[in-house]
């Protein structure tokens, strides 16, 4: 079964020289009709024969030593030898078939071959020309998209890869981070141990769940939050203080899944964890101009560098900038002299 690109291209080839065909016979009709017999006829069909043909093998060439690879300015030379080559080719080719079929135009005077060969060159090459860059143009387009859309894809595998390596960072980062607070309470409350174990588990399970999709709702990412920091008060005790602003409009709001905790993490591990006497770590959920504004805010100080400036201030940095591109924006600042605040605006989703 033939090719659908080779059908194409057989219906453009005999379509093509079909219209030359015509072309002449219009001319022919319309300034010497008396010129119109058996032989113009036989002619008109070597024409469109040795056209075919010539060009056919012109089209394997341009494959085989592959011009369609090369950068157009590369490719320029070589089709203007190859469309003389490809002419002068099928001049030949005609007027020998003419020769040998014996089906000349009457003319009252005998023309040298060499003349005869040029004009015949010159007449067909201006149907050559249209042939090259049509043939040239198409193939050239369809390179082009072709290589789009690989671009698009590569793009996006590397943008899929890229966010599965961040997730697999923050799981075992944040479990790591978990277990030492249970593991603190095991001799001391070997009950709240349990209940704690329990509320790892819940957190786990929609870890898990969350790694199936980019983004989750607020509200998913709250309740994680919530069990992260009730593990934390286990460790911190009266230490560490809680706050919530929710609006309650944000919490359909998609967000990266675990950003919100790795931000708590943060502010915990680099904030309250190092403050004699605690402190507290606010999380606000507002929406400001066309953005979900989302805040985490701790008790402490940035020392002349970025509150922890490591993978999870990176993690989030990145996954922003993957999922949202330049529409998201993420910040971190110390506010009042002894609060850090991390910032993160993603334009709104709306229902």
């Amino acid at each position: 079964m033939m090719p659908k690109g080779a059908k194409y291209y057989w219906l453009c080839q005999i379509c093509g020289w079909t219209f030359v065909t015509l072309s002449m016979l219009f001319f022919a009709y319309t300034f010497s009709p008396q010129k119109i017999n058996t032989n113009f006829f036989i002619r008109l069909f070597l024409i469109f024969s040795a056209g075919i043909f010539t060009t056919h093998i012109f089209r394997i060439f341009i494959q085989r030593s592959q011009w369609l690879l090369l950068p157009v300015e590369r490719v320029i030379p070589r089709m203007i030898i190859g469309i003389v080559v490809t002419s002068l080719a099928c001049s030949l080719l005609y007027m020998g078939l003419v020769e040998a079929l014996d089906v000349q135009s009457e003319s009252p005077r005998r023309i040298e071959f060499s003349t005869r060969l040029l004009a015949s060159t010159l007449d067909i090459g201006l149907f050559i020309i249209p042939w090259a860059l049509i043939y040239y143009s198409y193939h050239y387009i369809n390179k082009s998209r072709k290589q789009e859309v690989d671009t698009l894809k590569l793009e996006a595998l590397v943008k899929e890869l890229e966010l599965k390596t961040i997730k697999a960072h923050i799981n075992p980062h944040f479990i790591f981070n978990a277990l030492n607070s249970i593991r603190a309470l095991i001799d001391e409350n070997p009950g709240r141990a349990r209940t704690a174990i329990t509320e790892l588990s819940n957190i786990l399970r929609s870890s898990m769940q969350s790694e199936k999709s980019e983004t989750v709702p607020l509200e998913k990412e709250l309740n994680i939050v919530r069990d992260y920091l009730a593990l934390e008060h286990i460790r911190f005790e009266d230490r560490l203080k809680v706050e919530y602003d929710v609006d309650d409009d944000t919490l359909n709001q998609p967000v990266p899944p675990m950003m919100l905790q790795t931000l708590v993490e943060n502010a915990i591990k680099h904030g309250i964890g190092r403050q004699m006497s605690g402190g507290v770590v606010r999380i606000i959920s507002d929406f400001k101009d066309d953005y979900h504004e989302l805040m985490v805010q701790n008790t402490g100080r940035l020392n002349g560098q970025v509150n922890g400036d490591g993978f999870g201030i990176s993690s989030t940095r990145n996954r922003l900038q993957l999922l949202f591109g330049d529409k998201a924006d993420f910040s971190i600042r110390e506010a009042n002299g002894n609060l850090v605040e991390a910032r993160v605006k993603i334009p709104v989703s709306l229902p």
